[in-house]
């Protein structure tokens, strides 16, 4: 009888070590490294009956390589296409992440049901009667999607041989296991392992597989650092679990843009896909209010309107306080640095608190004018108009800078019925006609007479 081998791996980052220590050297984390069985058995390849022989693949001159584009898989989903860079890339392996109870596997099986291609839907956690009530909710009839409930890979294999799918989905990831390592599911050597033989699988038959991660406390997806090296592309799916839109982000993507964003809006039948997410940004109320201003934002590709909030109040106590919410607040700290300095405003002793409405986060320098508006706007306590948006970055000697792609900020702002945006004087600007009115402003003193002037 073979003896049995152990080796001790970090549970935060996946390093290995001979022995047990307090505290991994990689990643400076104490108490996380725990003792693993890593004995293998002989083991062959996934599919060595149906292919005895292989080619070896031969080096080519770079020109001899062909770039003909291959065509994507449309997945039916405009929000999971644009994330994606346009659709699933066959032979591609993606893992979506996030936390428990966001809509990981409602997504991907609202996803496998509207396919047109023959899909199998791998569950671990689930069995086949939950996932079939969760599908009746969502779509009721489906002739391309089939349930298997198995978490030993081998089995999964044998299944995948006698169906042939186009697509394989995996929920999830930590709960499959191989005979091939005799540690528990989740472990960091049976993820390790299940993901590379899913991985072989994938691109010797060019079916894509799509995983479900699960992630950690520290919102990390669990398991070892090279799990998500090895796949072509990570998703996020985030959002908060008490409001009912959720954002799919793309931390890694070989085949596209880690820009993107899609937007999704969690109903009982469902997540229901935001066209329009400015609508949704932006909240709809009948009389002006101060301390409210509206930015034209970027995220990758697609321009958002989005709505700032802020609110200046007399420090009550000694220091006063500088809090946001969706927005950097070291960033915060310089506009009203700046006010200070170059506009005259005495805001030293004084709370501001800075809200981004709709729960997201935006790192975009062209919402700087938007920001400085809605202080003003609250310390003046004069509403700004509702049809006027501001799109440009402010410089720390206060001139208003240009940002980049304004046409297309404008584009968006005119299209949903502002009447006047704010840029910076120096933006190059397309010479065709705009309805909206566009104002250029050089300083912020500029912008202070024309808004409360």
């Amino acid at each position: 009888m073979a003896k049995v081998k152990t080796t001790f791996f970090c549970q935060s980052c996946g390093s290995q070590f001979p022995k047990w220590q307090g505290q991994c050297s990689s990643c400076k984390q104490w108490n996380t490294i725990v003792e693993e069985v890593v004995q293998k058995t002989e083991k062959s390849d996934w599919k060595a009956t149906q292919s005895p022989t292989k080619r070896v693949s031969k080096p080519l001159k770079i020109n001899e390589i062909d770039t003909a584009k291959e065509a994507r898989m449309n997945t039916g989903n405009a929000e999971f296409n644009r994330v994606l860079g346009g659709g699933i890339v066959p032979g591609s392996m993606i893992l979506l992440g996030g936390e428990p109870g966001i809509g990981k596997s409602t997504l991907l099986l609202q996803i496998s049901l509207k396919l047109p291609y023959k899909t199998l839907y791998v569950s671990g956690e689930e069995s086949q009667k939950q996932i079939k009530m969760r599908a009746e909710r969502i779509q009721p009839n489906a002739d391309n999607c089939y349930i298997l409930t198995e978490t030993k890979t081998q089995n999964i294999f044998r299944q995948i041989e006698e169906l042939e799918p186009d697509i394989v989905i995996i929920d999830s990831i930590q709960t499959l296991h191989t005979d091939y390592i005799e540690s528990s599911a989740g472990s960091i050597s049976q993820i390790r392992e299940t993901t590379a033989e899913l991985m072989k699988f994938a691109k010797e038959t060019s079916t894509p597989v799509v995983l479900i991660g699960h992630i950690t406390k520290d919102g990390n997806i669990a398991g070892p650092k090279i799990l998500e090296h090895m796949v072509d592309t990570v998703l996020q799916f985030e959002g908060d679990r008490n409001h009912v839109y959720r954002i799919l982000r793309a931390l890694k993507n070989r085949f596209g843009s880690t820009a993107e964003l899609g937007i999704y809006e969690m109903l009982g039948a469902g997540l229901r896909e935001v066209s329009n997410p400015s609508e949704i940004l932006i909240s709809k109320k009948d009389e002006e209010l101060s301390g409210n201003a509206i930015a034209a934002t970027l995220e990758g590709m697609r321009p958002l309107m989005i709505e700032i909030q802020a609110l200046v109040s007399t420090a009550v106590y000694g220091t006063p306080q500088r809090s946001t919410t969706g927005y950097n607040a070291k960033r915060l700290n310089m506009l009203l640095a700046v006010l200070e300095k170059r506009a005259g405003f005495r805001l030293g002793a004084k709370d501001v608190f800075l809200n981004i409405t709709g729960g997201i986060s935006v790192d975009d320098p062209a919402i700087d004018l938007a920001v400085v508006a809605a202080i003003l706007s609250s310390n003046e306590d004069i509403p700004v108009e509702k049809d006027v948006c501001f799109a440009a970055e402010v410089g720390l000697s206060g001139e208003i800078r240009p940002v980049n792609r304004v046409d297309q900020r404008i584009l968006e702002a005119e299209k949903l019925g502002f009447a006047k945006i704010f840029v910076s004087k120096y933006c190059k600007l397309s010479v065709k006609s705009h309805q909206i009115e566009i104002v250029k402003v050089a300083k912020i003193e500029d912008v202070v007479s024309w808004l409360f002037g």
